[in-house]
């Protein structure tokens, strides 16, 4: 018979719960004041540990335990943390998706991990219900609210307190699946990423690390998973109201309300969220004096942005743009101050995007670009020549503690984005940098959507960042029109709302023409809306904008 299994980091958590029962886990909004702004509630470490284990119980007599997928389909809630700290009390794997990649999509990947528990809000059983083969494995349901029309437990009837001892459980191996999440196939097909016990567990070691060691005390949550890892810190998590789907619709007067009343400390955040509070702050100036540092992941977050945040906020505060992925968080960090000790002018002359140095423990390589399958390293050494015709901009691969070696689903996806080095595992990560004499990565774009063209390829974010720096241009896209090997490239501009056509396309020419990287592009043409993300809002689809702008090619050819 199996052992009764969980991730052994919850043991920080029950720290807490010994120690400082009484201590804020989660505080989260519940209704409005007479004000407008929402009033909040909250919940304590040891309530936090008791109703876990509740669910943690009800759950093992249903038969989920150690290995159960569970799709767990939550809206950010103290709920939401109960049912996942029950699910990693008995090691079960929770199975979690971005909602935003849109309904049959989302349940083309569900079908795929072939779950056999099912914990979701009303709206996501009726998804279930309603495609009911694509779930035909599932033998557990907990609605997290009303029973509609569906048979299955409901979490509000198991109440809070569990009804004895805990069992006896052992620590899982480090290398068992601890929860599957998916990409968000914002550029590419969504993949479902195993995370193990170890990847978790070196995930809190290096957020702590990247804080410098310094308890978060109060932490504003945007992303549930830094709420998981922020509460084995001790943290005080605040959950502003946000849509998980869209983070850009929330309100920037909310977050700073929150950052103020409760105190906030640090904060995660993804440019959807940055943008609107930094503006937020610029027309109602506040210095929310005890913020003092931020973390921005999800996308790329404008250098502009950064600047504007260090101009609103205290002196003091630091501000970290950070880059990862569900597959490794974080990669990579850099702070303000180094990125404003002239990289960013080095971003405007085409150098790329610095997105800082490896992580704690994370190594960084870069290899020849190839859309090939790379079985192992013999084959890197073997394609390493062919980085001179890019001039040493290559894929950006990563391998360490907190970096996932295996995709549950599709197997293909391990083929074409592991390469095996001995005991070692590198993932590819699809983007391509370089890496400075200071060990610095530069972005410089995806890789599916650098443009070939016949004197060699042209890379969307080293060529774009040349041209943002024009008066009245909001953003731009590199993309490439015909076959590879032979594209032209084609530059799309969105403009600002005040901006003129025709002196911003003749701004862009002429920047252009100042660059090497960029005297080929001939064709400049105004976007009136990029498609984006759902999610951030961030990531630009140049895969539409390529077709967009190859049907206006050839309209005046």
């Amino acid at each position: 018979m199996t052992s009764a299994t969980y991730w052994s980091a919850i043991d920080r958590f029950r720290a807490f719960a010994r120690t400082e029962p009484d201590r804020d886990a989660v505080i989260y909004p519940d209704g409005t004041t007479s004000g407008e702004l929402p009033s909040y509630r909250h919940i304590t470490y040891r309530e936090l540990d008791d109703w876990s284990e509740t669910i943690a119980e009800r759950l093992s007599a249903a038969g989920v335990g150690s290995g159960t997928r569970t799709i767990v389909l939550v809206l950010p809630s103290p709920e939401l943390y109960a049912i996942l700290f029950g699910l990693l009390k008995i090691g079960a794997v929770p199975v979690v998706i971005d909602p935003g990649m849109g309904l049959r999509k989302m349940v083309h990947c569900l079908r795929a991990v072939e779950a056999e528990a099912f914990i979701g809000i009303p709206p996501a059983h009726a998804v279930r219900v309603l495609f009911r083969r694509s779930f035909r494995k599932v033998r557990t349901t907990v609605t997290v609210g009303k029973r509609w029309f569906w048979r299955g437990e409901r979490l509000a009837a198991w109440g809070r307190t569990p009804s004895g001892v805990a069992p006896e459980r052992v620590p899982a191996a480090a290398a068992d699946v601890l929860v599957i999440g998916f990409t968000t196939g914002s550029t590419g097909p969504a993949k479902a990423v195993e995370l193990t016990h170890g990847n978790l567990a070196s995930m809190i070691d290096q957020v702590h690390t990247a804080r410098g060691q310094v308890a978060p005390e109060t932490s504003l949550i945007t992303l549930p998973l830094v709420g998981i890892l922020d509460l084995l810190l001790g943290s005080r998590c605040v959950l502003p109201p946000l849509i998980p789907s869209k983070v850009g619709s929330t309100d920037p007067a909310h977050v700073a309300h929150a950052i103020e009343k409760f105190g906030v400390r640090t904060m995660f955040a993804s440019p959807a969220l940055l943008i609107p509070l930094l503006r937020h702050l610029e027309q109602q100036p506040t210095e929310l004096k005890t913020l003092s540092s931020i973390y921005s992941g999800g996308a790329p977050v404008p250098d502009w942005c950064i600047a504007g945040l260090r101009d609103v906020l205290t002196e003091d505060v630091r501000i970290f743009a950070g880059y990862g992925s569900t597959e490794a968080l974080p990669m990579s960090l850099i702070e303000s101050r180094e990125l404003f000790s002239g990289l960013v002018e080095r971003t405007h002359q085409g150098a790329g995007t610095c997105i800082g140095r490896p992580a704690d423990k994370i190594e960084a390589r870069i290899i020849a670009i190839t859309d090939d399958p790379i079985p192992s390293w013999a084959r890197v050494d073997e394609l390493a020549a062919e980085l001179e015709k890019s001039r040493g901009i290559g894929e950006l691969v990563v391998a360490g503690p907190n970096v996932s070696t295996h995709y549950y689903w599709p197997e293909a996806a391990n083929r074409q984005g592991k390469i095996v080095d001995g005991d070692r595992i590198w993932h590819r990560t699809g983007d391509l940098a370089w890496i400075d004499d200071q060990g610095r990565i530069w972005f410089c774009g995806r890789k599916s959507q650098r443009v070939d063209t016949a004197a060699g390829p042209m890379f969307t974010v080293q060529v774009e960042q040349i041209f943002n720096t024009v008066a009245g241009v909001a953003r731009t896209a590199l993309v490439g029109v015909g076959a590879r090997g032979a594209q032209r490239p084609v530059l799309c501009f969105e403009m600002a709302s005040d901006a003129d056509g025709a002196a911003v396309g003749a701004a862009l020419r002429a920047r252009g023409a100042e660059f090497e990287l960029a005297s080929s592009i001939a064709d400049f043409l105004v976007h009136p809306g990029f498609p984006v993300d759902i999610r951030h809002n961030a990531k630009i689809g140049r895969e539409q904008l390529a077709q967009w702008a190859t049907k206006q090619i050839d309209a005046t050819a």
